[in-house]
């Protein structure tokens, strides 16, 4: 299908309380099946909080907005998927290819369907090392771009969070704690970051987007979530892991956006496999804080 049929045919979802959900996690974040898993109960803790659950991704060249149960199922099976950011849109659909979307692939593409909120795990950064490899994921760059408000449990913990915070400072985002006043670190609860921002409900996050949206703002606003308490991770224990993690990936010469999927996988198997449980835990718990938040954004632009 051309592309022009393609957008044409996208649904409208401006009038619905739809959340966006991104398709890395099933291709380079988890293991199958409980890639396919976690999917699937994501979208069913949107459906509980009220809202309506659209997983994003490119099949065959076509882009998707609310994949099928099967859809899921391939493509957690599909080992031949590549990992889509925002330069890589184009290339992915002229060359008809199947690719999973992350943060900001998801952030466009949701947006080109009028979806405003847009739950997932955590969001790329400015990873360690910057000084060297300046390295800095294009999800940081989306949010002063795109329009699409991302609940995640802050960066992941694998980054440089100092760098992360001011990069997100100086594109003008707003970083909102979710019944928090400190920075969450992905697998750890809290952390000694302080936040500006902070909201102790979902309608104050809604009243907030819908008001930037008035103002006209045009932008994103990234909402931390901290992981359920019976999850979370010691910061000192993790950050040991992460480092060897680090030292493994330079041996193997790792670099670009093989970096986070290389890191994450090895963290499995240096956690006994606690790293799975509570990436799993933190991703449905922030579905169904961003379906609170579609919810109500939709019940004020009634």
């Amino acid at each position: 299908m051309k592309l022009e049929e393609q957008l044409k045919n996208l649904p409208d979802l401006s009038g619905r309380p739809a959340v966006a959900l991104e398709t890395t996690v099933l291709t380079h974040g988890m293991p199958y099946p409980q890639n396919v898993e976690c999917a699937l109960a994501c979208e069913d803790m949107i459906r509980k909080a009220g809202a309506e659950p659209y997983t994003i991704g490119i099949l065959d060249g076509e882009i998707k907005i609310g994949l099928s149960k099967d859809e899921i199922e391939a493509l957690g099976q599909n080992h031949s998927a590549i990992k889509v950011s925002r330069k890589d849109l184009p290339y992915c659909i002229a060359e008809g290819l199947t690719g999973s979307t992350t943060v900001a692939a998801t952030m466009i593409l949701a947006n080109l369907a009028h979806i405003r909120v847009f739950g997932t795990g955590g969001i790329g950064g400015v990873h360690r090392g910057f000084n060297e490899t300046m390295d800095v994921s294009a999800d940081l760059n989306e949010f002063a771009r795109t329009p699409v408000n991302v609940v995640c449990a802050g960066p992941k913990a694998i980054l440089d969070i100092p760098r992360t915070l001011e990069y997100l400072e100086t594109q003008g985002v707003s970083v909102i704690g979710y019944q928090t006043k400190n920075m969450p670190l992905f697998y750890t609860r809290t952390s000694d970051y302080k936040l500006d921002l902070s909201a102790d409900s979902a309608l104050d996050i809604a009243k907030m987007i819908h008001i930037g949206d008035e103002l006209g703002l045009n932008q994103g606003n990234l909402i931390v979530n901290p992981i359920p308490e019976e999850y979370s991770i010691d910061y000192d224990w993790m950050n040991e892991r992460i480092e060897e993690a680090l030292k493994m990936m330079e041996k193997d010469h790792i670099k670009g956006k093989a970096v986070t999927p290389y890191l994450l996988d090895k963290l499995v198997g240096l956690t006994q496999g606690k790293s799975l449980v509570s990436n799993i835990a933190l991703i449905k718990n922030n579905a169904y804080v961003a379906g609170l938040i579609a919810k109500e954004l939709h019940n004020l632009k009634k």
